[in-house]
């Protein structure tokens, strides 16, 4: 059993990396930044300066500049577990008798993707110009924590308004900011946040409706085989009844890359998850997760007040209640809009 144990190591692994880089990307005093700062400094007396250099430039490259690299490996990703989805998971589903509208159900839901994908990656998040500056600074009132009146992002030499930053990759300030998203090389603001919303959604669906079929499909191949009820002879020369563990390995050396898919896109389930889950949240309490970190520093009070020791103490002023929160998102309000109100 080496090899399943190696390969939960791995999937422990990656599991972690991957959540690890979610809950700690965008942040620049995070956990992961002070630690990758303090392992380069001790990196720093052994490996040469220019190769330190050049190895600088091209993680800038990757990570503070817009880039089509997180794009194509997307695609990438895509294409491999749709053309082995399509290429042995659909042929072997199609023999045992799956019924067709369950197994054409993940191309349905890879047009809407791409669909999402292409409108939120093309559309504008709200870019803050000077010809549309005097109107959008209108359309959120100053919260007196997070958003003061007054600031000037010195970037773009405008008074930045309520619920918007200046985003580092693109150079430009961005109306209610919430993140750059790379995997589509796009901002997330005011006028895409619903593509992105449906984009995560639909990518979470993707990946949980190929587990659910490819679980399905090795399930019906145990049981036609009758495995469970057979025996095999261990490395002492011992007969043993078939296990779970022994029926993974089974698995996995006759269809290796239908298990590794499986295992992957299991993976990918958790983690779209969790993630469409937090942006759900987001949503119908009406944050952005700009908001939601740097409300982190502050704590929460029914009011808003000025704490001993001028600790400012941060509430939720945009929130309208759920259902108007998360009409918010897929019609964002207007300056004659909220005059009317």
């Amino acid at each position: 059993m080496d090899f399943l144990t190696l390969l939960v190591v791995y999937l422990c692994f990656v599991l972690a990396a991957v959540a690890l880089l979610c809950a700690c990307s965008g942040r620049k005093e995070s956990f992961l930044a002070r630690s990758v700062n303090g392992a380069s400094q001790v990196l720093s007396f052994v490996i040469p300066t220019q190769l330190q250099t050049a190895t600088q430039r091209v993680l800038h490259r990757l990570f503070h500049t817009r880039s089509c690299l997180f794009v194509v490996l997307h695609v990438a990703l895509q294409a491999a577990v749709y053309g082995e989805y399509t290429w042995e998971v659909f042929v072997y589903c199609w023999e045992l008798q799956f019924h067709l509208l369950l197994l054409l159900l993940p191309y349905l839901l890879l047009a809407g993707n791409m669909g999402c994908f292409i409108l939120c990656s093309r559309a504008n998040p709200g870019i803050i110009t000077k010809s549309n500056h005097a109107s959008l600074v209108k359309i959120y009132a100053y919260d007196g924590v997070l958003f003061q009146k007054g600031v000037v992002c010195p970037t773009c030499n405008m008074e930045k308004p309520a619920r918007s930053k200046h985003c580092s990759f693109c150079s430009m300030c961005v109306h209610r900011f919430d993140h750059h998203c790379v995997w589509v090389n796009n901002c997330i603001g005011a006028f895409n946040a619903k593509y992105f919303f449906l984009y995560l959604f639909t990518l979470t669906a993707m990946a949980a409706t190929i587990a659910i079929i490819t679980a399905a499909l090795l399930i019906q191949v145990v049981l036609l085989s009758n495995m469970m009820r057979g025996s095999y002879v261990d490395d002492q020369g011992q007969e043993r009844a078939v296990e779970i563990l022994f029926l993974i390995q089974h698995l996995f050396l006759t269809f290796p890359r239908i298990v590794f898919m499986l295992g992957f896109v299991i993976l990918l389930t958790l983690v779209l998850g969790a993630y469409c889950c937090f942006h759900l949240y987001l949503a119908l309490t009406n944050q952005t997760s700009n908001e939601w970190y740097k409300s982190r520093r502050y704590g929460w009070s029914h009011h808003l007040t000025l704490q001993p020791h001028d600790r400012r103490v941060y509430k939720n002023t945009y929130s309208k209640g759920v259902w108007m929160n998360l009409k918010e998102i897929f019609k964002p309000p207007t300056v004659l809009e909220r005059k009317k109100k």
